[in-house]
């Protein structure tokens, strides 16, 4: 099974490789597809587009993939994050939902940007309470459908990304249980599948992907499909851990090998 990557970020957000160094990289792998998904434009987010750069992103992939359709099928994507203003869908092949901010206070807090940042966040606006900042944080989570209709949930547990072995906080606190069960309980009533990342294993902040296991076993047990996702930032890391996962995922029949795209031709 040769695998394929549609979580994958370039120079025009976060990543460290151009569009078309990512795409030879898969053709050289032996990828039958690449989806590409840029961080949609959110103003505070520095890792995130603009909004002139999702135009030239947007055209370069188009260009891509006339360029290499003979070698590989390129899709155009996008991650999208619960605060950003919404693209119009028909403009891309799929969309990946995201929270990477929670809002308190009337403030944007980051979830992922450092731990630093994290534990300053918890410290100043939780008084400490990283189970409070968890309840804000699923909430928002199982809202993600409804506000951007997307077809792929993103990293479900990403709060958990400087949490390795319950350095901060336990996920088996009845507080974190609760809120990461309402949240996914939410999102198994709509149509989207869920994405089993490898990216903070790549980065070396976790030993296993997200989302934790009890939460994959929940959504495999209600029969859901997953996608296998490396969040890919550097092309060395395009298939990082997907092998493993998929050879590890108790539900081996609920794994989707190609992304499912939107039935309107994309444009931009």
């Amino acid at each position: 099974m040769k695998r394929s990557n549609y979580h994958t970020h370039t120079l025009f957000c976060d990543g460290s490789d151009s569009a078309e160094e990512l795409v030879l990289e898969a053709i050289r792998l032996g990828c039958p597809e690449i989806g590409f998904s840029g961080h949609s434009c959110l103003e505070i987010d520095t890792g995130s587009m603009t909004a002139d750069g999702m135009e030239k992103y947007c055209s370069e992939i188009q260009r891509l993939k006339a360029r290499y359709a003979e070698k590989i099928k390129i899709l155009l994507g996008i991650e999208q994050d619960y605060f950003s203003e919404l693209p119009h869908k028909e403009s891309f092949d799929f969309i990946i939902g995201a929270v990477h901010y929670v809002e308190k206070g009337g403030n944007l807090c980051p979830v992922d940007e450092t731990r630093e940042q994290f534990l300053k966040t918890v410290d100043d606006l939780y008084h400490g309470d990283f189970y409070s900042f968890a309840e804000d944080y699923y909430a928002t989570v199982a809202d993600l459908y409804r506000k951007t209709q997307c077809n792929v949930i993103a990293h479900f547990d990403l709060i958990t990304k400087y949490n390795e072995g319950n350095a901060l906080f336990d996920t088996m606190n009845p507080r974190y249980i609760k809120a990461a069960d309402t949240a996914l309980d939410s999102l198994l009533e709509s149509p989207a599948i869920l994405e089993i990342n490898t990216g903070a294993q790549a980065r070396g902040y976790r030993k296993t992907p997200y989302p934790e296991q009890r939460i994959l076993k929940r959504w495999l047990d209600a029969g859901r499909t997953v996608i296998l996702s490396s969040d890919c930032h550097d092309k060395k890391m395009l298939l990082f851990g997907l092998e493993e996962a998929a050879e590890e995922l108790p539900r081996p029949e609920l794994l989707l090998q190609r992304m499912p795209v939107f039935e309107t031709e994309s444009r931009c």
